[in-house]
């Protein structure tokens, strides 16, 4: 008899999807360049800092892992003058508060499908969980204001910041969210929008569907197994990038879809 979680495909066997790991910016939500520049900025200016981060720069900077670390990277390559990289955590600290504030004014809201994808793994009994590397605080106000409370507790893990070591694309983030959910890799299914999330996807062993960004679109995909240019509406058609497993009917992606990916 076949176990409840394997199926049988030409003789071999391929785990059913029973997880979905999220990441944060540029995948559930937009916040690069709107969110996290702006707010980054604000910091600047509030902590007597000529610096501004303007769009380009910012696309730049998206390249180092976190926002401490931009922040150390731009002190290094002269960016910021003389500022003491002392003040790095500080600094830090007042850009989280001010990206809270531009969640809670609604000027963050979710990516096209998100939230229909969610509800629709919710309903289908998918773990959901998130990993990302984004503050605990910023993640909580993205929930709260964003998707609504009830998502505290339908998300089965929130994996995020410096919780783990190394940041993406090192694998530790969803290493680290699948032993905390007792989840195998051949079974959970990565989202990101970015090189470097899809890097740490793949080296933790996970099947990964990319939505891009205007930030992410020229970056290397290569391997990913669906990229798109959203998740997207229904009568709202999406661009498919890459789609080497030929899936079907995709004028918007559907928890169908993402199931079909792990039988491939």
């Amino acid at each position: 008899m076949i176990a409840g979680w394997e199926i049988l495909v030409r003789g071999l066997k391929v785990a059913k999807l029973k997880c979905i790991l999220w990441d944060v910016d540029g995948t559930l939500a937009d916040t690069e360049r709107d969110g996290h520049r702006i707010a980054f900025n604000m910091a600047f200016d509030e902590a007597g800092h000529t610096r501004q981060w303007d769009v380009p720069t910012y696309g730049e900077l998206l390249k180092v892992t976190g926002g401490k670390e931009r922040i150390r990277f731009d002190i290094e390559r002269g960016g910021m003058g003389d500022m003491p990289a002392a003040q790095i955590a500080d600094l830090h600290a007042r850009k989280t508060a001010h990206y809270q504030a531009l969640i809670a004014e609604g000027r963050i809201p979710l990516r096209a499908g998100v939230r229909r994808l969610l509800e629709a793994a919710f309903e289908a009994g998918i773990k959901l969980g998130v990993a990302t590397t984004t503050t605990p605080s910023a993640l909580d106000a993205l929930i709260e204001h964003s998707l609504g409370s009830e998502w505290f507790d339908r998300f089965a893990v929130l994996a995020a910041g410096d919780i783990v070591p190394a940041k993406k694309p090192a694998p530790d983030i969803y290493t680290y969210a699948m032993q905390q959910l007792g989840m195998d890799a051949a079974e959970t299914l990565a989202l990101e929008d970015s090189a470097n999330g899809w890097k740490s996807a793949q080296a933790a062993g996970l099947r990964c569907v990319v939505t891009v960004n205007d930030y992410t679109r020229a970056q290397d995909f290569n391997g990913a197994d669906l990229v798109v240019s959203e998740f997207g509406e229904p009568g709202r058609a999406i661009e498919v990038l890459a789609n080497p497993h030929g899936l079907a009917d995709l004028e918007y992606v559907t928890l169908a879809h993402l199931q079909a990916l792990m039988q491939t």
